[in-house]
């Protein structure tokens, strides 16, 4: 049996979110109404997993984070709002050490609940044997480097030469510890799908753009590729790659259907590989639940692309990174820290 905690000041919400589990059938449930019971009962409980709620009385959920980090540190995965303040608290949770997060449905709950319980539950069973990090320290924060002063020139890539990044549950936290060691001067576009909400991605890249050298924009509007950038998709949608002519643009679209997660790694991989030469690709596979662009991207490699799978000494959850090596897949196994340093040697080729 897998010990939930589920900590939300609505009772509606709590009952809801009870009866999910329950119809799984090897869920043994506790509830807590405030942060101030989360922390007590995580120890007197002693949870596998922890649903917390963001905004909530005499404790909020980012403070009893930081205390059940500290007391005995088990996988959570926050209940956000999809608000500017539940996206920003939502990141402020992943630097304190959450696994994932799931956004608060709209409308009526009963009818919003279904709608998300594949993915809830997914995530909550993901998060119980992820990989649990520290809280993101003041002195790693002011390690990142500074944008650099030289004025950004663009080119179009028109080579076809580009990197593509994959990545789910424990993402935010690894493009953090990877995109800002990528220098002023790359030369490839940098195209990536993280699994995130409409909302959460305008916050996210403006995150990026603050730490990385390279400048990082939020595909919002169809964008011609330029060497030198890095383009997060929208939330809410997937992105793909068209071809106009001899340019290369990024175009956001609906979420297919027929994928689970959004953005969709695989939808982006396979539109690559329709528009471009799939030899001057490279892909990168990082943490995440589930198999999505893993087949893409080992189509990649047996077209000549290479790849790189996070290894599991440093991914948050395996799923992803693992699929793509059971696919022979994977170029290289790297962990998250020597994964830029490759990059820029394959670039440079």
């Amino acid at each position: 049996m897998i010990r939930l905690l589920i900590v939300d000041d609505s009772a509606l919400m709590r009952r809801h979110l009870r009866m999910i589990f329950e119809a799984e059938g090897d869920f043994e449930i506790k509830v807590a109404r405030n942060g101030q019971e989360a922390v007590e009962e995580n120890l007197r409980f002693q949870p596998d997993v922890i649903t917390l709620d963001i905004n909530m009385p005499l404790m909020d959920g980012l403070t009893a984070l930081s205390i059940i980090m500290t007391q005995r540190p088990v996988p959570v995965v926050m209940v956000s709002s999809l608000t500017e303040e539940g996206a920003l608290a939502t990141f402020e949770a992943l630097n304190l050490g959450a696994v994932d997060y799931i956004t608060k449905p709209d409308g009526t709950i009963s009818l919003s609940m279904e709608s998300i319980r594949k993915v809830l539950v997914a995530k909550v069973r993901a998060a119980v044997s992820a990989r649990l990090r520290g809280p993101v320290s003041l002195s790693e924060r002011r390690k990142r480097p500074k944008k650099a002063l030289q004025p950004y020139v663009s080119k179009a890539a028109t080579d076809e030469r580009m990197v593509l990044i994959g990545v789910s549950t424990g993402g935010p936290r690894t493009l953090e510890e990877i995109l800002p060691d990528l220098p002023v001067d790359y030369p490839l576009p940098v195209l990536v799908a993280q699994h995130m909400p409409r909302g959460f991605t305008h916050h996210f890249s403006r995150r990026l753009d603050n730490i990385c050298a390279m400048p990082v924009v939020e595909v919002d509007a169809p964008t011609p590729i330029e060497c030198g950038k890095i383009y997060i998709a929208r939330g809410g949608g997937d992105m793909v790659v068209v071809r106009r002519g001899k340019r290369l643009l990024l175009i956001p679209k609906p979420e297919d259907p027929a994928f689970l997660w959004h953005p969709s790694v695989e939808v982006l991989g396979r539109s690559v590989i329709m528009q471009c030469d799939p030899s001057k690709v490279i892909a990168v596979m990082l943490t995440g639940m589930g198999h999505d662009g893993a087949d893409a991207f080992a189509e990649i490699k047996k077209l000549g692309g290479r790849t790189i799978a996070e290894s599991q000494d440093s991914a948050v959850v395996f799923g992803m990174p693992e699929e793509l090596i059971k696919r022979g897949g994977a170029t290289l196994v790297l962990p998250a820290k020597k994964i830029a340093k490759q990059l820029i040697a394959w670039a440079h080729e």
